[in-house]
């Protein structure tokens, strides 16, 4: 007997005999659940299927438990499985995650760390590294952050779609023109700054480099600490309409960072009259 007979049945007993629903339950072998069960309305869960597919286009990254836990946060009262089931029809499933390029990697070691390899003097270590953001479409941004580590100068920043390490050589070979060249570049192990290219046109420059380890950015601490400053005063508050828009914004905050904003770790001298002092201070 399937369970829509077996209910037929205890309605009956209910009816016609004097008995209570939960015996009549037991007699018939039909869980109370069941028995009280109510048909979700058709409308319901075609809301609600709609609610998943805003959810999972929002998130591409969510799976379906994700997703099933998101709208129980919003008050719908549907149980994992649904969802499960409605996400297959529905075609969903999480892309798959992008493989590591293939190509060199770097070994970084702690013996490249700030505290292993301190920067002595100006233009002695410069860090990088890479910074995201979006314009208000969505489209990507991305940010290269140059910092000198002994003065705190950003010495550049370039605001770009995508920067390859084509790009990462036409940024350097420009801050090198404008501001001499450092004798060691720090950075993490991206793919960006092993590129056998990089890593060639850096060598004919005379300049060495030194990776940290992976996983590791306490041992870049400059550069992201910079990245920090950069995110929390001026990123998190803004929105850009366009990519020009982004490099104007970011460019005069770099000025702002440089040449107004106090350094606690320079005495609260900005970077850039720290780096004046030190250029016209006694040899």
């Amino acid at each position: 007997m399937s369970p829509a007979r077996r209910r037929d049945a205890v309605r009956f007993l209910v009816k016609r005999r004097p008995v209570s629903e939960r015996r009549a339950c037991q007699l018939l072998g039909q869980h109370r659940s069941t028995q009280r069960y109510a048909r979700v309305p058709a409308e319901y869960e075609l809301r609600l299927v709609a609610r998943m597919n805003e959810l999972a286009a929002a998130h591409p990254r969510y799976g379906y438990r994700r997703i099933w836990s998101l709208l129980r946060s919003e008050g719908w009262r549907v149980n994992r499985k649904r969802i499960e089931r409605l996400w297959r029809l529905e075609g969903h499933r999480v892309p798959p995650r992008r493989s590591q390029a293939s190509g060199k990697r770097a070994e970084g070691t702690a013996e490249q760390a700030i505290w292993s390899l301190p920067a002595l003097r100006r233009n002695h270590v410069w860090s990088y590294d890479f910074m995201g953001s979006r314009t208000r479409d969505g489209s990507p941004v991305r940010i290269l952050n140059v910092v000198d580590e002994y003065t705190r100068v950003a010495v550049g920043c370039r605001v770009a779609r995508s920067i390859g390490a084509g790009d990462v050589i036409k940024e350097l070979e420009r801050l090198f023109d404008e501001h001499g060249r450092p004798e060691v570049l720090r950075s993490d192990n991206g793919r960006e700054f092993v590129a056998d290219s990089l890593g060639r046109w850096l060598a004919e420059q005379g300049v060495k480099t030194a990776f940290i380890e992976k996983g590791s950015p306490q041992q870049n601490a400059f550069v992201e600490r910079f990245n920090g400053t950069m995110r929390d005063e001026l990123l998190n508050g803004e929105e850009f309409d366009s990519l020009l828009e982004a490099r104007v914004v970011i460019g005069n905050w770099l000025v702002e960072y440089n040449t107004v904003r106090p350094h606690r770790g320079l005495g609260m001298l900005t970077p850039a009259a720290y780096a004046a002092s030190i250029t016209e201070g006694p040899k």
